[in-house]
């Protein structure tokens, strides 16, 4: 199915912007940027991009926003944190930018799927969900990556919803959400056995939640969930 064309990543020319966040990124997780240390000054990177200073006040936003940079007031920028460099090699060029904006959106839809899927759930949906869950369990154990095991709960919460729009949703975007799934679990498998685990503890909490029915809940896991992994993307290994 043909992704509508605001989220195509074909569709246009990516925005200066993105490039230039992503080129901050990539800078900052090639040390070129340090940790703790002050990012030149808004003119300074005007010119060492080519860029206008609102198109750099409008990246250093979206870097502030993904807590890779801090602003001091009176002082600048400083990088806060710095990410893995090869989740860089795992997005299409100039589309991080898209991938994190994604996450924000899959964190509100994710979440009142989450609450639905408590609210309806079949028979059939929790066979499904725990199945999936399981799953995940095995792909831990055997040391795989489980992107499309992970995607699958997603999908089998979506089911659960009882509105076909959810899924529908997630036909539209899968490309965008296998982009997702693919890099947070291809960066966890590089981590420490209990950041991995974490990871996990989250799926169970939200399932536990949907078929305790406890709708509140199952909407607050998720969203933890989803902003987790959109923060977890930024992250060290």
């Amino acid at each position: 199915m043909k992704l509508p064309a605001a989220m195509d990543t074909d569709a246009g020319a990516t925005r200066f912007g993105d490039i230039i966040y992503e080129r901050i990124v990539g800078m900052i997780a090639d040390g070129n940027f340090p940790v703790n240390e002050r990012l030149p000054s808004e003119e300074k990177l005007a010119v060492m991009f080519g860029a206008s200073r609102p198109v750099i006040r409008e990246a250093l936003e979206h870097l502030r926003s993904d807590g890779l940079i801090v602003s001091r007031k009176g002082s600048g920028s400083y990088v806060r944190q710095r990410p893995d460099s090869s989740m860089l090699k795992m997005v299409p060029v100039g589309s991080l930018a898209d991938v994190q904006r994604f996450f924000e959106f899959r964190a509100g839809l994710e979440a009142e799927a989450a609450e639905l899927a408590a609210r309806n759930w079949q028979p059939a949906d929790k066979e499904r969900i725990t199945a999936a869950l399981l799953d995940i369990e095995q792909c831990l154990r055997d040391g795989k990556l489980g992107a499309e095991e992970d995607q699958a709960l997603h999908d089998a919460i979506a089911m659960a919803t009882g509105n076909q729009f959810h899924i529908t949703v997630r036909e539209w975007f899968r490309p965008h959400f296998a982009i997702g799934h693919s890099v947070t679990r291809s960066l966890s498998l590089k981590r420490t056995e209990e950041q991995i685990r974490s990871v996990q503890d989250e799926h169970a909490v939200i399932v536990e939640a949907i078929l305790a029915r406890r709708e509140a809940d199952a909407h607050d896991a998720m969203k933890r969930h989803i902003l987790n992994a959109r923060a977890r993307m930024f992250q060290g290994v």
